[in-house]
């Protein structure tokens, strides 16, 4: 029996504040809407998009939310996006294309709601396979989803937050069913249509049988302990003083560092230049910058370069 879920966040939040809620009609999203509702959090506005994949079993899903809202006396926003074309006219993978048109909506009821802070029902599971697809992807460390993440989309600032990151989605589930909640289940998530499927439904089941353990878990405290090594490494960083009253890397000040911190340099210079897709081995080729008998320059993601200049670092526009 689950009589109650430990997440910290619904204590210590303020109450009075407005929020925005994602609630897709899944388990995840309308456990995290009745937590809300339960912890007395009442300033909330439902935000829910169709992302026209599923025919009639996604307007059935929008009609189930709106009915779900209107039963709480929740304000509520939804729209539609045609996620498919948008994947063909912007050349993105299907989640990446969903991905950006649900942080497009939001920042539409951002607007509209005069309200930044969005919740999202990411729970540990998400967090796992999220960790492990990052990893498969070479990224520098054990990357994960944190608690709260502030995005810009267009120009509009956004406040993501994920109450439920250290809850598992079996006592999500486990939750409703002692309260006799009901949610709309997506048979598509059973189907092997997309990476994040697939690590769910065969990847995960097969590294539990092979390791003997909860591998779910493991990745978990694995992303935790990442972020706390992350926010050590970050003041370290901003310690050391690397950047110049330009905001350009200054190599001097850079040599000094350990290896660790001059990637760590980097890679948060170049997030703050908007660049994505940071992996490992770009960030080994930008420290590879600071010996002056190598190239000057490499490209980075988005049609870009990192140069050396004048014993600095710098974004330049325009590839190699």
């Amino acid at each position: 029996m689950v009589s109650e879920l430990n997440i910290p966040w619904l204590e210590l939040a303020s109450k009075r504040r407005r929020y925005l809620v994602a609630v897709s009609g899944g388990a995840d999203s309308v456990a995290l809407l009745h937590l809300l509702m339960e912890a007395g959090f009442l300033n909330l506005v439902i935000c829910h998009l169709d992302h026209q994949l599923r025919g009639r079993e996604s307007s059935a899903d929008a009609r189930w939310v709106g009915k779900l809202a209107a039963k709480l006396g929740v304000v509520f926003e939804s729209d539609r996006a045609d996620v498919k074309q948008r994947m063909k006219a912007q050349k993105e993978s299907l989640e990446t294309a969903a991905r950006h048109a649900r942080h497009e909506f939001y920042a539409h009821c951002a607007r509209k709601h005069r309200c930044e802070r969005v919740l999202l029902a990411h729970h540990a599971d998400d967090q796992a396979e999220t960790v492990l697809w990052n990893l498969m992807r070479g990224s520098h460390g054990l990357k994960g989803m944190s608690e709260t993440q502030e995005i810009k989309v267009g120009r509009k600032h956004l406040e993501l937050i994920r109450p439920l990151l250290g809850v598992r989605k079996v006592l999500l589930v486990e939750w409703l069913m002692e309260r006799a909640l009901a949610w709309r289940e997506d048979v598509s998530n059973a189907k092997p249509i997309a990476v994040r499927n697939r690590l769910r439904n065969e990847v995960m089941p097969l590294l539990d049988e092979i390791g003997g353990r909860d591998v779910v878990a493991s990745l978990a405290r694995g992303a935790l302990d990442q972020f706390e090594l992350d926010a050590f490494v970050a003041d370290s960083v901003k310690q050391a003083k690397v950047l110049d009253p330009q905001g350009r890397l200054h190599l001097p000040a850079l040599r000094k560092l350990h290896p660790m911190l001059q990637r760590a340099a980097i890679k948060g210079y170049l997030e703050d230049q908007g660049i994505g897709g940071i992996e490992r081995d770009l960030l080994d080729r930008a420290v590879g910058l600071m010996d002056t008998k190598s190239d000057p320059a490499i490209n980075l993601p988005g049609g870009k370069q990192l140069r050396r200049r004048q014993g600095r670092l710098l974004v330049c526009s325009g590839a190699l």
